[in-house]
């Protein structure tokens, strides 16, 4: 090995998390253990967005001293999974503890074939090292896992590997043989051998750059689910590697407010040409519109038919179809924000409201009628306009309990519940 390489091995940590989880009608701690790269020398870690999440109450840090120090989330960026964390410096000062920062490596320049090692914790096994090879340097999943039901991987191809990665190397580093990281292990397929990906360095570098600016990362959205045209150039009458096809487009967005069809063929995004034949190129496309600035015009150029057009479309802030999540323990009901993707996916009338995610039984949500799935858009009249609303409503029933009135809606259907003490 490499002196690079036995660098790189001080600069692998083990990360142990604490997180609240919401889902049985109450405010519940799970534990987990996952994988992180040092990155620099003031503390920062890049690890995966489902090692380390907005939920975590306690992140721990395994030096490869053996030595455990806490750490605080510094951003998150579930479309990618990646999270970065820093230790906290003034108690690795007051314990004169030492550590060493990793360097990224390039993920465009790697090939199929090329010797690649991962480096974690699998199963709480700290610094543990597999070797492989890549195995693919695009991979493409249509629907990608996601992280606690986020989206992930829209805007990104994937590294896959031979190189065994198990639960517990997720956040870990992929390196080459020089130790240089070129990917961050993400997941492996279960019941499957010798499957396992990475998100690529060149993709993890800029979102580093963002979170440590801002603390999240900010992507623009229009409204359009694309689709390979691969196999379907005869038919919509295009030379090939021309062009992407409009699949569908989301009701209420953007695309949608522009004119937009399904079955449009998108040939140009700011006059610079598409290619969208295969669904590897699908990604990079995406991820030319979410890279502009929101609230700014995009021309679209695009095919209909043997017409050809010129779409102007405003960016929006892109959002996931997932809300915050929270707790009321003495109703026993938990809640998830009802998300403007969410209620635009849903054909709902506006994203007012929160959606029930569990209840527990015997208790007042339970007993008053509510289940999975029902919206609570109303309580006492006033709209749910935001998930504070609620917690300022349930605050004032710990004060003075009594009974409250619940439009809800399921399945299209509006009902009234009311919710005893």
């Amino acid at each position: 090995m490499s002196s690079g390489f036995n660098q790189l091995l001080d600069a692998v940590v083990r990360i142990d998390v604490r997180e609240v989880t919401f889902e049985p009608g109450a405010r519940r701690l799970v534990a987990g253990v996952g994988s992180g790269v040092i990155l620099s020398n003031d503390g920062l870690v890049l690890t995966n967005a489902h090692v380390a999440s907005p939920y975590a109450v306690e992140i721990s840090v395994t030096l490869p001293s053996l030595e455990s120090v806490g750490a605080k989330l510094v951003g998150w960026d579930h479309w990618t999974d990646l999270a970065l964390i820093r230790l906290d410096l003034d108690e690795v000062r007051r314990r004169g503890l030492t550590f060493q920062p990793a360097t990224f490596g390039d993920s465009t320049a790697l090939f199929p074939g090329e010797t690649a090692y991962a480096v974690g914790t699998p199963y709480g096994l700290t610094r543990t090292v597999t070797r492989g090879i890549i195995s693919n340097d695009r991979r493409y999943f249509e629907d990608s896992e996601g992280v606690r039901g986020y989206e992930t991987g829209t805007f990104n191809t994937w590294l896959q590997t031979d190189a065994a990665i198990n639960p517990g190397n997720s956040g870990g580093p992929l390196v080459t043989e020089d130790g240089a990281v070129v990917g961050i292990n993400s997941r492996g397929f279960v019941g499957a051998d010798n499957l396992g990906f990475a998100i690529p360095s060149n993709i993890a570098r800029r979102v580093v750059d963002e979170l440590l600016a801002h603390g999240s990362v900010t992507r623009s959205y229009v409204g359009i689910v694309p689709r390979a045209l691969q196999n379907l150039e005869r038919f919509y009458a295009l030379a090939l590697n021309t062009g992407m096809l409009i699949n569908s487009v989301d009701p209420g967005s953007p695309a949608a407010s522009a004119g937009l069809r399904s079955g449009d063929i998108l040939l140009a995004i700011n006059g610079q040409k598409v290619d969208g034949r295969f669904p590897e190129q699908l990604p990079p496309i995406q991820n030319m519109i979410a890279s502009l600035p929101v609230g700014s015009t995009v021309h679209l150029s695009v095919k209909r038919g043997a017409q050809a057009m010129e779409v102007p479309v405003v960016t929006e802030k892109l959002e996931s179809r997932m809300g915050e999540e929270w707790a009321f323990e003495k109703w026993g009901l938990s809640v998830r924000k009802v998300s403007r993707a969410y209620a635009r996916e849903n054909q709902l009338d506006d994203d007012s409201g929160v959606i029930v995610i569990g209840v527990q039984a015997g208790f007042p949500a339970a007993v008053a009628g509510l289940v999975a799935g029902d919206i609570i858009t109303k309580i006492d009249q006033q709209p749910l306009t935001e998930l504070e609303v609620l917690k300022h409503i349930y605050q004032s029933f710990e004060a003075k309990p009594a009974s409250l009135l619940l439009l809800t809606t399921r399945d299209r259907r509006v009902s009234l519940y009311v919710l005893k003490p």
